[in-house]
């Protein structure tokens, strides 16, 4: 799904050039510029709608293939899931993990029972859904939905640096013992191993993945279109 996002002043501003342009065809040309920079500015909200198992529906045939479908998607905030049953069959029930382990259907979170369940994944983390008929939950008619943090949050972030290490000095030589009745030997000057200690190694930051990148790829050129876009219109 897509959201168009642009200030209430930029089309108030675009109307009043569009209104004082004199000649036809500039204004033409004005009317064109203008959409092409409201085209650039639309963002995706990245926010996506997930059919539960797949193509199938929410039902005991197709119990098998849910942990493996969970396991292949890539779930974040803002996402939906969209559960299809037969509402006089089946049902769907939000639970804890106990409970998802043993199937139990008396203290559930949430209980939907309307056919097509649309359910927004507003938090991160685990969220478990097994099947309000305990005998088609315990055939493996349950699912763990994974959900990590919001794409338009996340940032990819060094790792800050660790602090220097000063270089270590060994430690002085023992004083030379004196013979006899041999005179003293000229004194012996401690030598200091100066070599700095190895700078510790930096873990490089895993990548951010790719909705991630194409995040903020998007919304660069978003923005860069937006000012080309603006920068004809006030050429005129």
């Amino acid at each position: 799904m897509f959201n168009i996002h642009f200030p209430s002043h930029f089309a108030l501003l675009f109307h009043a050039f569009a209104m004082n342009t004199g000649s036809p065809h500039k204004r033409t040309m004005l009317v064109v510029l203008g959409l092409l920079s409201i085209f650039l500015v639309v963002r995706n909200s990245h926010a996506y709608q997930f059919k539960v198992g797949g193509s199938g529906d929410w039902s005991l045939a197709s119990s098998s293939s849910y942990d493996q479908w969970a396991q292949q998607s890539r779930f974040q905030t803002g996402d939906t899931l969209m559960f299809s049953y037969q509402p006089n069959e089946d049902s769907v029930l939000q639970v804890s993990e106990d409970d998802y382990k043993n199937c139990s259907t008396t203290s559930s979170i949430a209980k939907y029972n309307d056919g097509h369940t649309e359910i927004k994944l507003n938090q991160s983390g685990p969220h478990y859904f097994i099947s309000g008929v305990i005998d088609h939950c315990k055939k493996n008619e349950k699912v763990v939905i994974i959900v990590l943090a919001n794409r338009s949050n996340r940032s990819s972030e060094t790792p800050s640096p660790s602090p220097s290490v000063s270089p270590s000095a060994a430690p002085s030589t023992a004083p030379v013992s004196e013979e006899i009745p041999s005179p003293p030997p000229a004194p012996v000057t401690p030598e200091i191993d100066m070599t700095p200690a190895p700078a510790p190694v930096e873990e490089n930051p895993s990548p951010p993945t790719k909705n991630g990148a194409s995040s903020v790829v998007k919304s660069f050129f978003c923005s860069f279109g937006g000012f080309v876009g603006l920068s004809f219109v006030f050429s005129f």
